[in-house]
């Protein structure tokens, strides 16, 4: 584990990953899918909590319950899509604690302080998502976070029982880098960054 990645998968990874628009017509595999959550879910989270949830969204009819809920250029980007990646937290994740956090009872602390639960679900779920990003470029697929939708639409059509809520969406594929703009600007380290 001490060594570093070669230059190429770096790259993948990070220096030529783009925050892909537009893919090319070539669909996602089940099988790839299955392979992206195996990797998913090795993310770290507090107390091994696990809170987030997945919807991948494939068929049409899916595509068309997930649409009004997406802001306008959003929709078209899903729409084009492959597949899109609804990423959520179950709001009672603590629940599963004593089978994946067997050392200890956290369970209590969440049930004690409701809001610590939420700021846990969704903080731990936004991490799940980032890992979802990097195990789509590490399995040869792109990947378009989106944060223009509206979460109680999001949750109505696809988290109906109130099992998750809603806290981004991915959108999947083989994409299409020809209609990629120059990448924007990075700030330097001197600008976002101190050592202490």
């Amino acid at each position: 584990m001490a060594i570093s990645l070669d230059s190429e998968a770096l790259a993948r990874l990070f220096i030529e990953a783009r925050s892909i628009q537009a893919f090319v017509d070539r669909p996602v595999s089940e099988e790839t899918v299955r392979r992206l959550y195996d990797l998913v879910k090795l993310a770290p989270t507090g107390f091994n909590s696990q809170p987030g949830r997945y919807v991948f969204v494939r068929s049409a009819a899916a595509k068309d319950r997930l649409a009004p809920a997406l802001s306008s250029s959003n929709r078209r980007k899903m729409l084009a899509a492959p597949l899109t990646a609804i990423v959520g937290y179950d709001p009672r994740f603590y629940e599963r604690l004593p089978e994946l956090f067997p050392g200890y009872d956290a369970r209590k602390l969440f049930l004690e302080t409701p809001g610590l639960a939420e700021q846990t679900g969704e903080r731990n779920s936004m991490l799940q998502a980032a890992f979802l990003i990097l195990a789509a470029r590490a399995l040869g697929l792109d990947a378009g976070p989106m944060s223009g939708f509206r979460e109680a639409e999001v949750d109505s059509a696809f988290f109906p029982d109130g099992g998750a809520k809603t806290t981004m969406v991915i959108n999947l594929g083989y994409g299409d880098r020809a209609a990629l703009p120059p990448r924007g600007p990075r700030l330097t380290f001197e600008d976002a960054a101190r050592i202490v």
